[in-house]
């Protein structure tokens, strides 16, 4: 008989590598915590540098100062980390408890701005959304944003969808939704009407709605469109500037087309490589509104296709990971949280850069963590803080917390070791009740050894997070 030849173990293809990878990643205790804070971090880095070079013009006409905007949108972005710092300090039972205050405090502005005297920007730029307290201006249709998904998590947390009464929790927060929806539409911000519409329609699927409420939504938003459009005035001519943009032909180059044409100019020059940081040459008074709704336009033209590109990745990346950390959530509170914090910014994110490529109308709203703002930057920052509070109060990452202590980052900031859920304990019914069972060991093998108080059960091993 002839002797077998070794059979050469097979190769393994780029699926079983994916899976491999992704499991990997599964076991890793803290990465979407490290990955949340990268992410957020580097997008408001790139901000923080395109806002000094696309304020350039704007601050030394309007200022006298070349740097004065930037050095303002750098105090910003400071109390935006401090913000950080604070949702990451603040535990995510004594914040459920805060969100009643933070939505009727959101209601209440919401409700300022529309009076005459207190609010501004109609004359300006067309919606009345913003209060001016001394030089800081407050836009309350931002906190609204983050309010309502944090209202829709703690009212439909553990919750089932059983009647279309309004004594059911879905349809209490789509009524109560819907009333602040009509607030910021009364402004004449449709920009955000539609990203704060985005959030409450996604909490209430995340939630389990019954498909009929968000299929309602949906009519309603597409018969809403349709009026826009056959109104006439300037929206209208928004949606006549898009299907001209996605026909390659902006016949109103000098008028109601200039905005968006420049901004393909700004995209054009960039090319692949970019002109180069600073060295934009649409931001000296070609394009309106450089530094805030079109500075995707500069990011284009000054870092190219490339920088373009990182930016989409970035933001796609922090949907894939906010999503993820919903899914290994401690409970379904902190679930329908990070999930919409997460929905907020992502989409936000990628109707602005999709209404300045040509793929969406213009709405007029800013991109989180790069576009300058006063009280915008403070708010999306602050709730990219509590998202990442939501991952390093995973099972695995608590788990892993206690066994070999805090990661660098926290201890350098003095953030605490987050603390699991307390679990109800069981009454006994006699002297002579059955014990508690025991937690089943594949649980053990999947999260570490239990913990159950916020001492140190065991003795500290050698650290394995930075």
């Amino acid at each position: 008989m002839m002797a077998t030849s070794q059979q050469r173990p097979r190769s393994k293809s780029f699926g079983d590598r994916v899976r491999e990878l992704r499991e990997q990643a599964r076991q890793q205790a803290g990465l979407d915590y490290q990955l949340l804070r990268f992410i957020i971090f580097t997008l408001v880095g790139i901000g923080v540098l395109m806002v000094f070079s696309s304020s350039m013009a704007t601050s030394l006409t309007e200022d006298g100062g070349v740097w004065n905007q930037a050095l303002r949108q750098c105090v910003m972005v400071f109390f935006g980390l401090l913000a950080f710092w604070l949702g990451l300090q603040v535990s995510p039972h004594t914040l459920r408890k805060c969100v009643p205050w933070i939505v009727g405090l959101s209601i209440i502005l919401l409700i300022a701005v529309l009076i005459p005297g207190v609010g501004t920007g109609r004359e300006e730029v067309g919606s009345q959304s913003w209060i001016y307290l001394g030089p800081f201006s407050l836009q309350p249709s931002e906190l609204a944003r983050i309010a309502v998904g944090m209202f829709g998590a703690s009212v439909l947390a553990d919750k089932e969808h059983k009647s279309m009464k309004l004594s059911d929790p879905f349809m209490m927060y789509s009524f109560i939704s819907a009333g602040m929806f009509l607030l910021i539409v009364g402004q004449g911000d449709m920009g955000m009407a539609l990203s704060f519409a985005i959030v409450v329609v996604f909490t209430l699927i995340f939630a389990g709605v019954d498909w009929r409420v968000p299929a309602t939504i949906g009519v309603a938003a597409v018969l809403g469109l349709i009026g826009i459009f056959l109104k006439g005035g300037f929206r209208s001519n928004r949606f006549h500037t898009y299907f001209d943009a996605l026909l390659g032909n902006i016949s109103d180059t000098q008028g109601t087309g200039f905005q968006s044409y420049q901004g393909f100019l700004s995209l054009a020059d960039g090319g692949f490589w970019g002109v180069g940081i600073g060295q934009s040459r649409a931001k000296w008074f070609y394009l309106p509104e450089a530094k805030n709704d079109f500075i995707y336009a500069i990011v284009g033209e000054e870092l190219g296709w490339w920088g373009g590109a990182l930016v989409i990745f970035l933001f796609a990346a922090l949907g894939y990971v906010g999503l993820r950390t919903a899914m290994r959530a401690q409970n379904q509170f902190q679930s329908l949280l990070a999930a919409s914090l997460t929905i907020g910014v992502v989409t936000q994110a990628f109707v602005n850069i999709g209404y300045v490529i040509g793929l969406l109308p213009v709405t007029g709203i800013q991109l989180p963590m790069i576009s300058a703002g006063g009280t915008a930057a403070i708010i999306t920052i602050g709730s990219m803080g509590v998202l990442c509070n939501v991952a390093r109060h995973e099972p695995m990452q608590i788990s892993a917390m206690q066994n070999f202590g805090r990661p660098f980052f926290d201890r350098l900031f003095f953030i605490g070791e987050p603390q699991p859920v307390s679990k109800p304990k069981k009454k006994q019914r006699g002297r002579h009740a059955r014990p508690q069972e025991p937690r089943s060991r594949v649980r053990e093998e999947q999260f570490g050894r239990p913990v159950t108080g916020s001492g140190r059960r065991y003795p500290r091993a050698e650290r394995r997070y930075r």
